[in-house]
């Protein structure tokens, strides 16, 4: 079973998501929150697989629950995704640089949300290239925090590669066909540099490639 948390400070909109996630049989929305802090609070109290989390809330915003929660050992294995009304939030970059594994789109289809949530239930990042992409693109030169230096001795020459196409949002088939391996190969390669950079998944190792400068705005083709 699939625990879900949803934080959104629209009444209306939790109980669209609930009504649809609390159909499925794999899925249970375990709490509610209307506003960051209660987001926090909740997720210590219930530790969900997945919280569906909105950037713009009253008393503390998305942004900072998701700093929050993140960063808190005891919630290690808990995933969120950032919802928001546009494809391009201001603050989704952000957002996946302090642990977000990923956003959807307010309106997007029924089907989607919940493969979406699935998909990072399981482990995946909720990131398609293309948006990859643009997000990098768009706002990683407009990042708000300082960037921090970011070490990659402990990485191989090819895993260091890798690093920089996933950055660039290629998928592991995509990085296996430019670099002449199978599929099985380059993931295996993307989990070695996520483990030794102690990436929480897929997204956060996009970050770090661009942190670590392996990808800037104006490079991705």
């Amino acid at each position: 079973m699939i625990r879900v948390l949803l934080a959104d400070d629209q009444a209306l909109v939790r109980a669209g998501f609930r009504a649809l996630l609390d159909a499925q049989s794999d899925i249970e929305v375990v709490g509610e929150a209307a506003d960051g802090a209660e987001a926090v609070r909740l997720a210590v109290q219930t530790r969900p697989d997945v919280v569906l989390m909105d950037i713009r809330m009253p008393v503390l915003d998305g942004l900072e629950a998701t700093r929050q929660i993140a960063a808190d050992s005891r919630l290690a294995d808990v995933r969120i995704v950032i919802l928001t009304t546009f494809d391009l939030d201001e603050y989704v970059f952000e957002a996946l640089r302090v642990g977000a594994s990923g956003f959807l789109v307010k309106d997007t289809e029924p089907v989607d949300l919940l493969r979406g949530v699935r998909a990072v239930a399981a482990g995946d990042a909720l990131l398609s290239p293309g948006v990859t992409r643009r997000l990098i693109e768009e706002f990683a030169s407009h990042s708000r925090a300082p960037l921090a230096p970011m070490s990659l001795d402990a990485l191989t020459d090819r895993e260091r590669e890798v690093m920089a196409l996933v950055g660039a949002g290629l998928s592991n088939e995509d990085i296996a066909s430019r670099l002449f391996v199978s599929p099985a190969t380059a993931k295996t390669h993307v989990s070695r540099a996520m483990i030794k950079l102690g990436a929480r998944d897929r997204a956060q190792l996009v970050v770090f490639a661009y942190e670590a400068g392996l990808v800037r705005p104006g490079w991705l083709g």
